[in-house]
Order: structure tokens, then C-alpha cells, then sequence
């Protein structure tokens, strides 16, 4: 792993800060920080983190309640299929991340949440063939879409960067 970070750390770029070095039976993902998302993906699969370098946030909605999961250097954590989640890194952090192939009709989401009452906003759909891009896309969309961001509950407009963020 080093000798990897170390001749292509320049491949974790934002906003997702993720690279696939593997995508068969399985797919292994390294993934860097910082970045700053305030999306929770959604797949039918289960994922597993394990931490390399550093500590990250793992922002899950469990049974409809925000949570928060620390995972510190050294540690691993499988996150259950179909669970909200929003994996926040910072800097000089690296992760990897094992995803199992999504079965040909299923379908990613994308859900960003309003940070001041809980309501969904928005939420972006698709049949993954390219998770890095297609996130990427999806957030940007959802930047520029300055309507679409606006909380039809509250009103307040959807925050693109995290708030009250603290590294575990």
C-alpha cells in the first residue's frame, strides 16, 4: 500500500477522492481525503471500510435516525445493503473500500438530507457502471442546481459541504 500511495496519490481527486484498483468478482476502491459531501449513497450491497491512514466519519440514516460511525486508523466496518451512508475523510486520510457487484437491475441512489430539519431534498438515481463518475456527475448536477436544493419543508437551501464535522 505505501508503494501504491506513494505513485498514485495523485489519482484520489475530489470530490470523491477514489480510485478503483479492481473491479471483477469484487470491487476494491482506495479512497483519500479530504473531500466534502453532503450526499448519502445508497446501494443493494453491503460495503466494507477498512481504514489504512488516519480516521474517518461514516454519516449513516439508521431506521430513520442520523448517526455517526468512527472508523480509526487500523479499524474495518461493514455497512449493511440499502443503508443511507456518507462517508466524510479528511485530510491526509486513506481508506479502502470493498464493494460486491450490484446485480445487473439494481439501482444506486444518491439522497442528500436538509442539515437543518432532516427532510429529504433530493435524491439522484441510476444503474451503476462507473461509481467515481457517476457520483461526480450527480453532485455537480445537484450543486448547480441551485432549486433544487431548497428544502421544501423548511426552506433552508442544502448545504454542499458538511456542517459541525469533527474528525474521531
Amino acid at each position: 500500500m505505501p508503494k501504491w500511495l506513494e505513485e498514485n496519490s495523485h489519482l484520489l481527486k475530489p470530490p470523491i477522492n477514489n480510485y478503483c484498483v479492481y473491479n471483477k468478482d469484487v470491487t476494491v476502491m482506495i479512497v483519500g481525503g479530504p473531500n466534502s459531501r453532503t450526499d448519502y449513497h445508497i446501494n443493494t450491497t453491503a460495503e466494507w471500510f477498512y481504514q489504512y491512514k488516519g480516521s474517518m466519519l461514516l454519516k449513516v440514516v439508521d431506521d430513520g435516525k442520523h448517526r455517526d460511525i468512527p472508523i480509526r486508523e487500523g479499524e474495518m466496518f461493514l455497512l449493511p445493503p440499502d443503508t443511507p451512508h456518507n462517508p466524510i475523510r479528511f485530510a491526509d486520510t486513506v481508506g479502502i473500500v470493498l464493494e460486491q457487484p450490484r446485480p445487473e437491475d439494481s439501482v444506486d441512489t444518491l439522497r442528500w438530507y436538509c442539515q437543518n430539519c432532516g427532510e429529504i431534498v433530493h435524491e439522484a438515481s441510476f444503474h451503476c457502471t462507473d461509481l467515481g463518475s457517476q457520483i461526480k456527475d450527480a453532485v455537480n448536477a445537484f450543486k448547480d442546481d441551485h432549486d433544487g436544493r431548497k428544502c421544501k419543508n423548511c426552506g433552508e437551501l442544502a448545504d454542499m459541504v458538511p456542517r459541525n464535522v469533527v474528525q474521531p
